[in-house]
């Protein structure tokens, strides 16, 4: 099952190092690998990087829910994400 709702960014956001932009990026990049893993099972080192950018993510989400936890529940809606779970 290949999924094609990759979120496009709005030309209006030009701002590449904000939190909401890197977070979509992520998205993108986290979507793209999780499609490429349902065809190739056994690419080990595809599974690695898409645990290292989920982990990016869960931090820069991890740090917009401190800094504006309203940017952050419209980002996750947006997105269509979990929220992550306090520890």
């Amino acid at each position: 099952m290949v999924k094609n709702s990759f979120i496009l960014v709005s030309s209006q956001e030009e701002n590449r190092g904000s939190v909401e932009f890197q977070v979509i990026s992520f998205t993108n990049k986290i979507r793209k690998l999780t499609s490429h893993l349902e065809l190739h099972r056994k690419d080990y080192l595809s599974q690695r990087g898409l645990r290292k950018i989920l982990g990016k993510r869960q931090r820069l989400l991890s740090y917009l829910s401190k800094k504006n936890g309203i940017r952050y529940k419209e980002l996750i809606n947006q997105l269509d994400i979990r929220e992550i779970k306090k520890r």
